[in-house]
């Protein structure tokens, strides 16, 4: 045979395969509806076991022998209802009343109390559901405790730097009840998904124990510092997303692949030309520092320590855990003295309200005192105010473009996008 019947072959044998996989996935699909359409948790009497009906009485018809036989029998005619056929439209004629017997007095109801001004207004939030939405927005960078469901649902699934996906319900479904299954899908490559639900209160919600939600919106983050959605991973979401949904009795609603490419494409770009993280050296000016001597120090400067060895500023003032600038002493954990020093600003995560930059050039200005070092550049170069003035400006520009397109710089949507 020729190659070109081989590739015909070959090409007819993938349709054929192609064929029977689709009629195995309908069938899938048709088998999961019509169970969960005939899914019942009654009683069948029936089937029980070891019990038995309740006994009836059964009475046979007899013969009154008793009769009075003198008593004759009289045959009565049926006769027509003529009120039956009456139409419709035809009003009957007024009738005199004839008086009832008085009826027995109706015993008396208590009257609806109404809600006081002071007391707390009817909700459709289950117990707890407050707590555990605390619990999410603890979870997720730039939120906060107490904020609303539907402001934390945006930060969830975020139109802007999220793929959005519907999934439209057959019915309400808790959210006890369908948590365990989205827990499943969670993350594709290193690009987070989130969940919310659309509440019976009428709002859009994270999906909590206790709520009931009509509908649901999956959203797959588009971009990281180091990474775009891409092909693969986007597949991949689809293939695992249909099996979640079939699990929860859901229809997802995918968008097309391309679009969604094209999309996280251009986020990725933004990341990368905002990706930026400003340095300032300290150079000992004399002996290397003693590494418990230097702790010491930068523990009285406000720093923290962390595991890893680096020291972090924390931000007082910001949410629970928000970190300003860092600080590394450029050596292993196990080293006994360090001359360089090097403070680092992330400047996308760090909003223009907290000044990061300037409250780090204060840091290592107060450093330089302490420790008799010299604030210098990456090449060992002395900053001289003048340079660190043109740099501070450098980052309200770039604080001015992360504002232009709507990823303001400390925001949740901009630590979602630099963590």
């Amino acid at each position: 045979m020729t190659e070109f019947q081989m590739s015909l072959i070959a090409a007819g044998g993938v349709f054929v395969v192609g064929v029977i996989t689709y009629n195995k996935w309908q069938e899938y699909k048709a088998r999961k509806s019509v169970e969960r359409a005939f899914a019942s948790d009654h009683d069948d009497v029936l089937m029980r076991d070891g019990e038995q009906a309740p006994a009836v009485d059964r009475h046979e018809p007899v013969f009154e022998a008793d009769l009075d036989d003198k008593a004759p029998l009289l045959a009565k005619e049926p006769v027509l209802d003529a009120a039956a056929f009456a139409p419709a439209d035809v009003k009957p004629e007024p009738q005199l009343a004839t008086p009832a017997p008085a009826a027995a007095p109706a015993p008396a109801q208590a009257a609806p109390v109404a809600p006081s001004a002071g007391a707390p207004a009817a909700s459709y939030r289950a117990t707890g559901a407050s707590a555990a939405q605390d619990a999410v927005a603890a979870s997720l960078p730039g939120t906060r405790p107490g904020m609303p469901p539907a402001e934390l649902a945006e930060c969830l699934v975020d139109p802007l730097i999220d793929c959005l996906i519907p999934l439209s319900l057959e019915t309400p479904v808790r959210g006890d009840k369908i948590l365990p299954t989205l827990q499943t899908l969670r993350r594709v490559g290193n690009k987070p998904i989130h969940y919310i639900g659309f509440a019976v209160s009428g709002e859009w919600e994270p999906i909590v124990h206790g709520g009931v939600y009509t509908k649901l919106q999956a959203g797959v983050q588009m971009a990281t510092r180091t990474t775009a959605l891409n092909e693969l991973e986007y597949s991949e979401l689809v293939t695992r997303l249909r099996a979640v949904a079939d699990e929860i009795g859901a229809e997802p609603e995918v968008p097309d692949m391309i679009e969604v490419m094209a999309e996280a494409r251009i986020l990725h770009r933004f990341v990368a030309g905002h990706d930026a993280q400003l340095g300032v050296n300290l150079a000992a000016n004399g002996a290397p520092w003693a590494m418990p001597t230097l702790i010491g120090a930068l523990e009285n400067a406000g720093f923290d320590v962390r595991p890893d060895g680096r020291f972090a500023m924390p931000d007082k003032e910001g949410a629970a855990g928000a970190v300003l600038f860092t600080l590394s002493t450029n050596v292993t954990l196990g080293a006994d003295t360090t001359s360089r020093l090097t403070l680092l600003l992330d400047v996308p995560c760090v909003a223009p309200a907290r000044d990061g930059f300037g409250r780090m050039v204060d840091t290592a200005r107060g450093l330089t005192q302490r420790l008799d070092a010299t604030i210098v550049d990456d090449f060992d170069q002395p900053l001289v105010d003048e340079a660190l003035d043109e740099i501070k400006a450098q980052v309200g520009e770039f604080y001015q473009e992360m504002d232009a397109a709507d990823i303001p710089a400390g925001s949740t949507r901009a630590l979602r996008l630099f963590s």
